[in-house]
């Protein structure tokens, strides 16, 4: 019997490095690939992707398994990072995260891994997946408090086929474990958070460098001005810190962000009074379901507004091929236009859409 080979998307990380290591231990012929999604350097001229790579070769090294490396720097420009400024342009607030598993990693990254032979790619998500008849499910990991199935809600039926997710079973802690016992550098590297092209830069100075930044007004929402915004594209919906108002109100309580006016440059605030930030539904707009739209124009099911939040009641009805309205059984916070509503019936991933518009009831 021919051995099947899997291409892995490896990181640097800890994850994907357990992934290579568990597929090679169920008998596949393993490749190990790194894509380099961001052309820049740090202040002392080095590579900031060089450390992961490094963590990639001494890994791959020791797996005894072999090693690509591929520059999607221009794709990720064209595809998402263009996206990503364009949305905050707008106002709203994008997940970079779910668009570049969209159209890089189960996209031109699988391209590649078919040009190397690959019978499968796996990644390093926590997140399952079925194939069944050609129907392919995407599934919560065991690890619910690292499920990422919300990051994966755009995939389509040909991005999720001949995909492998071998941390499906584990938790986060196991996963260390196995590295730790196998020896594999990565296995107390810290995890890497927020959006990767950022790291652990200032957001604003970042954000500043592509987006010109214009100073508007800060108002309550009965008119009153209390201050001056740097920028309405550094602001979103709930966010309490960087306001620069305290005490303009005493003591008790706190400002928060309630809404966003881009055509004045006028941004809205609240001090105390939580429930200008809470709607009763929103609009949806490129939805994307998995594995395929459900015959009923209306059904029930659970949904997520942010990637952790728990799962909310709510009622889905289609109004088109790809829009929605959802409406949920209790308030919600700080549904942000930009960001992403993920469905789920139970341990199914039904796909997710971008939040276009809050409802309020009158």
């Amino acid at each position: 019997m021919l051995q099947k080979t899997v291409v892995v998307g490896m990181s640097g990380g800890v994850d994907s490095s357990v992934a290579a290591l568990l597929l090679k231990e169920q008998g596949y012929r393993v490749i190990g690939l790194f894509m380099k999604n961001w052309e820049e350097t740090d202040g002392n001229g080095a590579c900031t992707a060089e450390e992961d790579y490094s963590d990639v070769v001494r890994v791959c090294g020791l797996l005894q398994i072999p090693y690509f490396t591929v520059d999607f720097s221009k794709e990720y420009m064209d595809r998402v990072f263009s996206y990503f400024l364009a949305e905050y342009k707008a106002g709203r607030t994008p997940n970079p995260d779910v668009l570049c598993n969209r159209e890089i990693k189960f996209g031109p990254f699988k391209r590649y891994a078919k040009e190397l032979g690959a019978d499968f790619i796996a990644t390093g998500h926590y997140c399952g997946i079925s194939h069944e008849n050609g129907v392919h499910r995407l599934l919560k990991a065991k690890d619910a408090n690292k499920d990422q199935t919300y990051f994966l809600n755009q995939l389509s039926q040909e991005q999720l086929d001949g995909v492998l997710f071998p941390l499906a079973g584990l938790d986060k802690c196991e996963v260390r474990a196995v590295a730790e016992q196998n020896g594999l550098s990565t296995a107390k590297k810290k995890d890497s958070t927020g959006i990767c092209f950022i790291g652990e830069r200032n957001f604003r100075k970042f954000l500043q460098e592509y987006l010109p930044a214009q100073k508007g007004k800060i108002l309550t929402l009965d008119g009153e001005e209390v201050g001056e915004h740097l920028g309405l594209m550094f602001y979103t919906l709930g966010q309490r810190r960087g306001l620069d108002l305290g005490g303009k109100k005493g003591e008790d309580g706190r400002w928060f962000v309630v809404k966003k006016d881009l055509a004045n440059n006028v941004l809205y605030v609240s001090h105390g009074d939580e429930s200008p930030l809470y709607s009763n539904g929103c609009k949806v707009t490129d939805m994307n379901f998995i594995p395929y739209p459900p015959e009923t124009e209306e059904f029930r099911c659970k949904a997520k507004f942010r990637y952790r939040q728990e799962e909310q009641g709510v009622t889905v009805k289609r109004t088109g091929e790809k829009e929605l309205v959802i409406t949920f059984d209790e308030p919600q916070r700080a549904v942000t236009e930009g960001q992403f509503a993920v469905l789920y019936d139970d341990m199914q991933c039904l796909g997710g859409g971008v939040i276009a518009e809050q409802i309020h009831k009158k």
